[in-house]
């Protein structure tokens, strides 16, 4: 396999592990946090504790965000050097690479800002807003990075 084969499926594959992440960590773990009363005999956590271990868990994956980010940004800007790219590549890039760093950037942060605040931070309507559309963001981010999958992958096989 050539140098550049090997590129395509690391890149391949770097956005699949970014659709697995975020599917987990909104189908599977929120899930679980958010209803830790199910799982415990008795009810251990707060709302707001809950709340920071998810904070903690989303910090952590905005890490991985920034990287993927850059390496979407990277690969397609060598793809478009190289001709080999079209309309809906542009636009899923584009909107993957958008959602990553809003979600890192902007998203994550403000909710640990409001965090340290404390609990009654939570009840703010400034919260709920930002909640409501850190989890449009995160909804988005899927699609986009989706369909940046499967174009890329169709495009490699069409190209082969």
């Amino acid at each position: 396999m050539n140098k550049k084969a090997l590129i395509d499926v690391f890149y391949l594959l770097t956005i699949a592990m970014t659709v697995g992440a975020v599917l987990v960590l909104g189908a599977f773990v929120a899930a679980v946090v958010f209803r830790s009363e199910i799982f415990l005999t008795i009810p251990l956590l707060s709302r707001y504790e809950e709340g920071k271990i998810m904070g903690e868990i989303f910090r952590r994956f905005s890490y991985w965000g920034y990287v993927m980010a850059a390496i979407i940004a990277v690969y397609e800007a060598a793809r478009f050097k190289a001709m080999q790219i079209d309309k809906i590549s542009i636009m899923a890039s584009l909107g993957a690479i958008g959602t990553l760093l809003l979600f890192s950037g902007v998203y994550t942060p403000k909710m640990l800002e409001f965090q340290q605040i404390g609990e009654v931070a939570m009840m703010n309507n400034s919260f709920e807003a930002l909640h409501k559309a850190s989890e449009i963001d995160f909804k988005i981010m899927l699609v986009m990075l989706l369909i940046l999958f499967c174009r890329r992958a169709y495009l490699l096989a069409v190209k082969r």
